[in-house]
């Protein structure tokens, strides 16, 4: 009986204990969080699309869509990318491409064979401040050193199982 009884509550007890811990995760904006460069977001600098192909997307938003200014394809080897930027006056779509055999968008195409949405780019004043202040709070960054982007400017990705299952990228960019 106690056995029967056991295996009743035991589902019951893990969910409870699995609440608890994703609720200790969840507390981590104080207002001393509140006060970092992290909090102080700017805006979203861009949504990064990848696509299976390149030249077939960027007639998509340029003929289609009608955007008003979409970049040339530029090869970013370092980053295993190539990218095209739609500018849309408030922020801008950046289409991404494999660029070489360890590309992360190729393992992305894999899985996702017509391509989607790959993460989100927000602006931040002081990148290496907004590591820190996140790290401090159990967001997992994916590399210890911001590489420089697309833009030429810092940038770093964070994990997207801290991030509510969005991989989200920071840029840095400076108020002057």
């Amino acid at each position: 009986m106690l056995c029967k009884l056991y295996r009743r509550l035991s589902p019951l007890a893990q969910a409870s204990s699995t609440l608890t811990s994703l609720s200790a995760r969840r507390t981590f904006v104080t207002n001393a969080t509140k006060e970092s460069a992290a909090w102080k977001l700017g805006r979203l600098n861009h949504v990064a699309i990848a696509v299976p192909d390149m030249d077939q997307a960027t007639l998509f938003w340029r003929d289609v869509m009608q955007a008003d200014r979409v970049s040339e394809s530029v090869a970013m080897p370092e980053h295993g990318v190539y990218t095209v930027f739609v500018e849309l006056g408030n922020t801008k779509i950046e289409l991404l491409h494999p660029h070489g055999e360890k590309s992360p968008i190729a393992g992305f195409l894999a899985k996702n064979k017509n391509g989607g949405i790959h993460h989100i780019c927000l602006d931040v004043p002081d990148i290496k401040a907004a590591i820190a202040s996140l790290k401090e709070n159990g967001v997992r960054a994916l590399s210890e050193e911001p590489k420089i982007g697309a833009h030429n400017l810092p940038v770093v990705f964070l994990h997207p199982k801290d991030c509510g299952g969005v991989l989200v990228e920071l840029e840095e960019h400076k108020k002057h």
